[in-house]
């Protein structure tokens, strides 16, 4: 399996022998690349049952859970990164599991796509419809997503939320985006801190 570019930014983030949980894990390509390139100790929460059926098979720490509804059962900062990679997009109430993220873990990851990436601004201008890109690769009736934020989007609920930026890695389809991310980046990493 190729990996993936955003896994690869995620990975030279995260300090060697980190504790690193990851909400929304999925198959657990990002844990087992953590775990084995960074030496990290790593857990992950995951609602598909077959997704967790595959980290478990991997040998991975891997738990079945709704990360909707909260991460109570972890004292505070019981980690040093708590991920949210291609999940915040789905989930509902965003501000209070990134306060909840914040709470478990010294610094917060955060990957979404970038629904103002100028092609999906173009399908909707110029074909009236919802866009299907590299980044936003499902129909508006099939896709998991329920938010659809640009990075000026998420920039400015970190102000409002009086969440700091650390630092942020735009990406596009050659590499890192450095000039107008807003426009040209497809997905787009976060890390935060109180």
């Amino acid at each position: 399996m190729e990996e993936r570019p955003d896994h690869r930014v995620i990975e030279g983030i995260v300090e060697p022998g980190s504790r690193v949980l990851d909400l929304g894990c999925g198959k657990g390509e990002l844990l087992l690349l953590l775990s084995q390139g960074k030496n990290a100790r790593i857990q992950g929460i995951e609602l598909n049952p077959k997704a967790v059926q595959e980290c478990v098979k991997g040998g991975l720490s891997v738990f079945q859970s709704d990360i909707e509804s909260g991460l109570s059962e972890y004292p505070d900062q019981s980690f040093d990164y708590v991920i949210l990679n291609q999940s915040m997009q789905e989930v509902k109430n965003v501000d209070y599991l990134l306060q909840e993220a914040l709470r478990v873990g010294g610094r917060v990851i955060v990957g979404f796509p970038n629904f103002a990436h100028f092609k999906a601004r173009a399908m909707l201008f110029l074909g009236g419809r919802a866009p299907i890109t590299e980044a936003l690769p499902h129909r508006w009736h099939d896709t998991p997503n329920v938010r659809f934020l640009s990075i000026r989007d998420f920039e400015a609920f970190c102000r409002h939320k009086g969440l700091r930026i650390v630092r942020t890695v735009y990406l596009g389809a050659h590499g890192t985006v450095v000039c107008l991310p807003n426009v040209l980046a497809r997905n787009a990493i976060f890390v935060l801190t109180k």
